[in-house]
């Protein structure tokens, strides 16, 4: 019975003999939980020892499944391997190293080398960071691939119908590399590149090594090539950085990237110079896949780094054709989307650049100068552009953009101010607003361009404010200080196509321009009262300067299907009622209208006839001698045969009955139907005019069942 207590004695002598002092007077659970963590690190340094003395060849098999099975793909190193701990960061070296692609790959291999030797930090990767102190590849091959759809890539590992992610680079510090290659294509955004890297002994003493590369590849079918090189800093050298110097040239564009890395990989903390130039914008923008404006020929300055989820162009300068610009550009993908967002400013913009913005080729600006926007179809000038909207590359970004112009060098339009706030959501386009100063008026512009669709549709909804007409139609013949008269303006339109062109040839809405009481007093008197005996009569009396009394005035079309129509075309002067009847064609861009005074006095020498304007957008021509006025020259020759000299005048005489417009229809913008004279009577003598030709020379409708006559000296 003595002997149990003895035991007991024995073994407590024995955990007190291997127990420190500092430990054997603590609590048991105390006691246990050191001893426990001791024999956790005693057994981690077992393996550390193990690995690092075998350097964990005997890993190999076991590695070739695991990664294997992770990747669901097919893993294999044909020569020597090593894994351990050297001492805290982990060592890998691969021989003979084979990643396989998925089977709709092109390439049978994702990745290839005959030696692949790496130190990975260790407390990164614990955290789920790939950091690599620094790596030597030696004829290694990467295979970066998209499938048709681009739904899915080759670096995305496991399911091979798994969505694909974001490239992710690991932060390699310093590296060397020799005879290896990366290539990538991507069908979607028809780009393919064949990059070549090497490394040479640095010049420079304050660095180890000099990584150069070069390639060449296809962007939509046009070729470009790169070039450039990244020297890795000595070890000996504290605070050394990666100096990075890229160029590339394809497609009219050249692009230079120059500064330093904090890693050769590492991206995030950079700090670097960015200059690029070309003919046209758009091209760079191509190879992010996405549509941007065209341009005249530019060149471009920023800054460039980026902080981890964007790319930032700051302190961005240049010019652009002949018109400056300044600010940023962030580039990002929130959401796994691109999206780009832009705070532009320029001073001085000459009209002829924004020509590209909307569809005009820069080439034909650059070789033409403004005739460039004309084209010839079919024997007829051409003025609206008809460049269409890349629809697939809208799709695939969205946008928000701030762009301020102080001034536009135009010859004939007093443009100043624009401001424009544009946003580009999961392929709708809007414009809201866009604001800018014309002859003091305001501009504003409410553009909806929806691409969601398989028509594209597009909304106009256009504003002036009241502008001065003496100030907005100066170049025109206008004198300022005689006019007070003033113009306000709205254009509602609604239309499908891909172009501007065929988007307002496929419109419909209404287009109003409003003029309430003043004076107009322009250089050429007969153009504005359109009355022959009156201008006769000014001219006799030399009194050409006098003033035009406007009481109101309306110009409003219908338009519909492209074809606008005048609805109606209406001013009221103190001595005169203008009416116009006709319209115009977005299709065609034939313009076919007449307008003609009737006098509210007596006038002895009034020819009475209507004034065209006829031809098309790009070459209008106005017509004073109709042939109505030809017709009243005949009957007075005749008269004036039969009867006497003086009989034959009266082939010219006005009687002098116009009525007197009603300005609250007029003022209210309303249709030709509404419109009343001063007595409040309906109207007959608006509204009843045929309207322009379509594009393949044909009169709508209306115009073939004979109900309306063609307007031209005809009223």
């Amino acid at each position: 019975m003595a002997i149990a207590p003895t035991l007991d004695r024995s073994r407590d002598y024995a955990r007190r003999a291997w127990t420190p002092r500092w430990l054997a007077d603590r609590p048991r659970p105390l006691r246990i939980a050191v001893r426990t963590v001791a024999i956790a690190l005693l057994a981690l340094f077992a393996v550390w020892l193990i690995l690092f003395v075998t350097k964990g060849r005997f890993l190999k098999g076991p590695f070739e499944g695991i990664a294997s099975s992770a990747l669901e793909r097919e893993v294999s190193v044909g020569g020597d391997f090593q894994l351990y701990f050297a001492p805290i960061d982990v060592k890998f070296l691969a021989e003979d190293v084979r990643i396989s692609n998925p089977d709709w790959a092109e390439a049978d291999q994702f990745f290839t080398a005959r030696l692949i030797d790496t130190r990975i930090r260790i407390f990164p990767l614990i955290f789920g960071q790939r950091k690599m102190k620094w790596l030597t590849l030696d004829q290694g091959a990467v295979a970066l691939e998209r499938d048709e759809d681009g739904t899915r890539n080759t670096w995305t590992f496991g399911d091979p119908d798994t969505p694909g992610e974001p490239l992710e680079i690991p932060q390699i510090e310093r590296g060397t590399v020799s005879g290896s290659r990366l290539v990538y294509r991507d069908p979607p955004l028809q780009l393919f590149a064949d990059i070549g890297f090497e490394t040479v002994q640095a010049k420079d003493t304050r660095f180890d090594s000099d990584i150069r590369f070069t390639g060449e590849g296809t962007m939509r079918e046009r070729p470009f090539t790169l070039a450039g090189n990244l020297l890795s800093p000595n070890e000996t050298i504290a605070g050394g950085s990666n100096r990075l110097a890229l160029r590339a040239e394809g497609s009219g564009t050249v692009l230079d990237v120059s500064g330093t890395l904090p890693a050769a990989t590492q991206l995030e903390g950079s700090d670097l110079r960015f200059g690029v130039r070309g003919y046209d914008i758009a091209n760079l923008f191509d190879f992010l896949g996405v549509a941007v404006p065209s341009t005249r020929a530019y060149r471009f300055t920023s800054a460039l780094t980026y902080d981890g989820s964007e790319w930032k162009f700051t302190g961005l300068k240049g010019v652009f054709g002949e018109s400056d610009l300044a600010g940023s550009l962030r580039v990002g993908s929130p959401n796994g989307r691109l999206k780009l967002i832009a705070d532009l400013a320029t001073q001085s913009l000459d009209i002829v650049d924004v020509g590209p913005f909307i569809g005009y080729d820069p080439r034909r600006l650059d070789d033409m100068g403004k005739a460039g926007a004309i084209r010839q179809v079919n024997g007829r000038p051409r003025v609206l552009p008809d460049a269409t909207l890349r629809i697939d590359a809208l799709r695939r970004f969205d946008a928000e953009l701030r762009y301020k112009v102080a001034k536009v060098r135009a010859e004939s339009f007093p443009l100043s101010n624009i401001d424009l706030t544009l946003g580009l959501d999961d392929s709708l386009l809007t414009m809201e607003p866009l604001t800018a100063n014309v002859a003091g008026g305001t501009i504003t512009a409410d553009i909806a361009l929806n691409a969601r669709e398989p028509v594209v549709r597009t909304a106009y909804d256009i504003r002036l404010s009241p502008t001065n007409m003496g100030r907005l139609l100066a170049s025109f013949g206008t004198e300022q200080s005689g006019t007070t008269g003033s113009v306000s303006a709205r254009v509602q339109l609604a239309g499908t196509g891909d172009s501007l062109r065929q988007s307002l040839a496929h419109s419909s809405g209404r287009i109003a321009f409003i003029i309430p009481a003043g004076t107009f007093w322009t250089r050429n008197i007969q153009l504005a009262e359109l009355d022959l005996g009156t201008f006769a009569q000014k001219m006799f009396e030399d009194e050409l300067k006098e003033p035009v009394q406007v009481n109101c005035g309306l110009i409003a079309f219908t338009v519909r299907d492209g074809v606008a129509a005048a609805d109606p075309i209406l001013i009221d002067t103190k001595k005169n009622v203008m009416l116009g009847r006709g319209g115009f064609s977005f299709r065609s861009e034939a313009i076919d209208m007449a307008v003609r005074a009737d006098a509210k006095t007596f006038s002895l020498f009034s020819g009475q006839s209507p004034v065209g304007v006829k031809g098309y957008f790009a070459a209008p021509a106005i017509d004073p001698i109709s042939g109505d006025l030809v017709g009243r020259a005949g009957a007075g020759i005749g008269i004036a045969a039969v009867a006497s000299p003086v009989a034959g005048l009266l082939a010219f005489v006005d009687p002098g009955d116009a009525k007197a417009a009603a300005c609250g229809p007029v003022l209210a913008g309303a249709s030709a139907k509404a419109q009343r004279t001063e007595d409040g009577e309906a109207r007959d003598d608006v509204g009843r005019g045929t309207t322009a030709k379509s594009e393949d020379g044909e009169q709508s409708d209306e115009d073939k069942d004979g109900q309306r006559k063609k307007f031209l000296g005809i009223f």
